[in-house]
């Protein structure tokens, strides 16, 4: 078989059908595997480059974690929990900072309430929902719980509904910095089916969003937590690609996979259909080591799409006959991660918890959100000895990236500048020791409002074609909980097909 795409999707694939003997060969693109879940080297330091925990939920990556020897070395991130900064609307501080840059004057920071789901409070009147919508926003959101909740009907888009019941001020300065922050969306564009399960359901029960959205966070306390690996997420691969190379998996990097068909080829000797089997012929292309072009074809009984959905549905269109829906797809959103290693002893207080998400349209911070990842998690910091690390998040659904035509010198000073609005402390180019940029272009959210619908049109396509398998974030969801058990149930149905009594067919 043949796995397109490398990335944690794929490795697993990969892994799945290898381990029952099935002969595999994985092509990617990039000469890197792990896709969202990579690694940069900064100041002698090893860090997350993606993904940087996993969310505990159906416990599926615990226990690929502990099938790889991992398991004792999962970790529980410092629980003092994310801040919001927010701007205020009177103008701009015009006193410099150390490193030059004007900071914005009213720029507002507070802890992210506590019981809330997706920036939805549970308790609309609570002490930290006003320090940061105010009494009159607070008291507009309570009016949920005076509104029959029949008027609305089932709510199908995130923002709509909590425009509708709790206002403005709970959408833009809550919800709103939460979508842009895990979904790289606007809420309008949540389907709130997909990003809050049973929440519909729940508004019923309770008479209102706010007593709905209190049953659910009761109810899934357990499954609510996330996760890391002592050393970074990037361990999961490196153990993923160990466990290919021990059963015989072949992986080629740098290879650009230009086409997709099904043909007949000459069947083995001993099987029907005239001597004929049907198989796909992939085609690809990497460059030779006088850098000339070096097409190669590959044929298969089964191929699995693992690779971003730019790719997937550029060849599931060229496979499969009469299908042309890929442009009713939405476009990706291209998002970077800006890491920046400091000598900023005044961080070691932690003065924003371990992360910030930024409310859009905060003057003077172009940045959507801030890890805090030194006191996020306990490991790093024992490594950095003494040092800060923090990661900023750049890139907002619908807008065009803020760092697009920056080098890195420019990149890393604004950044910095970010960086020292978004703490509150005053942090110059003197105690920058390392920065680094990682940029991910093809971005797009499966909680996208009729996103679920396309995905189940093109599972039924492709279920009706042998031995074709899509896997990946773009079908399966945000998140390695979503990721790691879509792989497996596409291996699964492979394995269904391969694998009998008397062997591999």
């Amino acid at each position: 078989m043949v796995v397109v795409g490398g990335g944690v999707a794929g490795l697993v694939a990969a892994l799945e059908c290898a381990r029952v003997g099935l002969r595999v060969t994985l092509l990617e693109r990039r000469d890197e595997l792990g896709g969202c879940v990579g690694r940069i080297e900064l100041d002698g330091l090893t860090l997350d480059s993606g993904a940087e925990s996993f969310a505990t939920r159906g416990g599926s990556v615990a226990e690929l974690l502990e099938r790889l020897g991992l398991a004792d070395d999962i970790v529980d991130p410092n629980p003092a929990g994310a801040w919001l900064v927010w701007g205020r609307e009177r103008g701009l501080d015009t006193r410099p900072t150390p490193s030059g840059a004007t900071r914005p004057a009213k720029v507002d920071a507070a802890p992210l309430p506590k019981t809330g789901m997706l920036g939805i409070p549970a308790n609309p009147l609570g002490d930290d929902v006003r320090r940061i919508i105010g009494w009159g926003g607070a008291w507009r959101a309570y009016l949920d719980r005076l509104m029959p909740i029949l008027t609305i009907g089932r709510a199908h888009s995130l923002g709509k509904l909590v425009r509708s019941r709790m206002g403005a001020a709970v959408l833009d300065r809550l919800v709103t910095p939460i979508s842009a922050g895990v979904y790289s969306a606007d809420p309008d564009d949540l389907d709130l089916d997909v990003v809050a399960p049973g929440l519909n359901q729940a508004m019923t029960r309770m008479g209102s969003l706010s007593g709905g959205v209190a049953d659910l966070i009761e109810e899934r306390k357990a499954g609510a937590a996330v996760r890391g690996i002592r050393g970074g997420m990037h361990r999961l691969v490196d153990a993923l690609v160990a466990e290919l190379a021990r059963f015989g998996v072949t992986v080629i990097t740098g290879a650009d996979v230009t086409g997709l068909v099904r043909e007949q080829v000459e069947a083995r000797a001993g099987e029907a259909n005239g001597g004929v089997v049907e198989a796909w012929r992939v085609s690809a292309m990497t460059v030779d080591e006088q850098q000339e072009p070096a097409p190669f074809e590959l044929t298969a009984p089964d191929v699995v799409l693992a690779a971003p959905a730019v790719t997937s549905l550029g060849l599931i269109g060229e496979a499969v006959d009469g299908w042309d829906s890929a442009a009713e797809w939405p476009a990706a959103t291209s998002v970077e991660l800006v890491t920046l290693v400091l000598d900023a002893p005044a961080l070691a207080a932690a003065p924003r918890g371990t992360g910030v998400l930024v409310a859009a349209g905060t003057p003077g911070i172009t940045a959507k959100a801030l890890t805090h990842s030194t006191a996020k998690w306990a490991w790093l910091d024992d490594d950095a000895a003494g040092r800060q690390v923090v990661r900023l998040s750049f890139g907002r659904a619908g807008a065009a990236n803020p760092l697009e035509g920056r080098t890195d010198d420019q990149v890393a000073a604004l950044a910095l500048a970010d960086a020292s609005a978004i703490l509150g402390v005053d942090l110059d180019e003197r105690m920058l020791r390392a920065a680094g940029r990682t940029a991910w272009r093809d971005a797009l959210s499966h909680a996208a409002l009729g996103q679920r619908d396309r995905v189940r049109a093109l599972e039924d396509v492709v279920a009706a074609e042998p031995g074709l398998e899509v896997t990946g974030s773009w079908v399966a969801g945000t998140g390695l909980a979503s990721v790691v058990p879509h792989a497996h149930e596409a291996a699964h149905r492979i394995r269904h097909r391969r694998v009998t009594a008397d062997g591999v067919v």
